[in-house]
Parts: C-alpha cells; structure tokens; sequence
C-alpha cells in the first residue's frame, strides 16, 4: 500500500512539474507573438506579379522592415532603387512605386508605419 501510495504522489509531482513547464512556454510563445504584425508584400513589374510573401514583423515597424526582411532591397538618398535584382532605370522613368491596401503611399518606406494584416504592393513600373 506505501509502494503504490508513494508511486501516485511522485506521479501527480511529475505531472504538476510537466503541466507548470509548458504553460509557461505557451506565455512567452504568446507573449512574442503579441509583439509581431504581419504584413503582405507583393513585387510586380509593370503591372505583373512576380514575388509575393507575407512577413512577420515586430509592431511599430515600418513598410522597409518587412521588404527588406523578405528581398534584397537597395536604396539611394531615401528612393528604393531595386528590389530582388530588379533595378529602377532613370532613363527610361521607369520607378519603384507602393501602395498599401490600394491606395498610393504618402511617405516614403523608411517613414511608413504598416499595422496587422496591411498588404503592400510594390511596382517597378513608367511613370509620367
């Protein structure tokens, strides 16, 4: 009777010891999770789509965080230049344009702040 007695109270230790481990690694999962957004970024070329991801990113971060998280993004004096290997061309007028959810950015991609579930599209598209 001690044997079988001694054999449930080590159990029920063992089971409390397992059950406060992974609640706790359920809180920082959570936890880390509470502090990421996640955005869509979509790269086109005249129109056409050619890359698509959707990126975590931490919260308060802005529209380069995730581009740059997802491609490989160069830029000069505040302007994208290429994104991905696709390059801008002056000569041609040929651009690196966004949106987010539709409508024409109003600040460049250092400056714009992106929230939950936004959706960026990046165009290397003629401008006139």
């Amino acid at each position: 009777m001690k044997k079988v007695l001694r054999s449930l109270v080590v159990f029920f230790v063992a089971m409390f010891v397992l059950a406060g481990c992974s609640s706790s690694g359920n809180a920082a999962k959570s936890s880390s999770k509470s502090n990421q957004i996640v955005v869509t970024y979509q790269l086109k070329q005249n129109g056409k789509a050619f890359a698509k991801k959707t990126i975590d990113q931490p919260k308060k971060s802005v529209v380069m965080t995730g581009l740059k998280k997802g491609w490989t993004v160069k830029a000069s004096k505040g302007f994208i230049t290429e994104i991905a290997g696709k390059k801008q061309n002056v000569a041609k007028k040929t651009y690196w344009l966004y949106t987010i959810n539709g409508k024409m950015a109003q600040k460049g991609a250092t400056e714009q702040p992106v929230k939950n579930h936004d959706k960026v599209v990046f165009d290397l598209s003629v401008t006139k």
